[in-house]
């Protein structure tokens, strides 16, 4: 997640879907399964309604990014963008495997 100004939060964001359990994901490992999900009482999960694929986390005082593989990652308030981590292989980019 990168730290944004709230002000390139776009005005036509909207709750982005949770899972079935409820819970708000922010990448789903490819090779795993598993979820990095944030989590916090004050914080929302956002996305654009004409490109899903981009993500949005407001938070009001803090959050925490959980994951089944390592302890959970503080979040402090803040308008942030959630980016995917890629890698480079020879002549393109791919995203990073979980």
């Amino acid at each position: 997640m990168v730290p944004v100004p709230g002000t390139q939060l776009p005005a036509t964001a909207v709750p982005a879907p949770r899972d079935r359990t409820g819970r708000m994901i922010l990448a789903r490992g490819e090779a795993t399964g598993h979820a990095h999900v944030i989590v916090g009482p004050d914080t929302a999960l956002l996305t654009i309604p004409d490109d899903p694929a981009s993500l949005f986390v407001k938070i009001a005082t803090r959050a925490h990014v959980v994951h089944e593989e390592h302890g959970p990652i503080t979040i402090p308030a803040g308008t942030y963008r959630v980016v995917r981590q890629r890698e480079y292989i020879p002549g393109a980019y791919r995203y990073v495997a979980d």
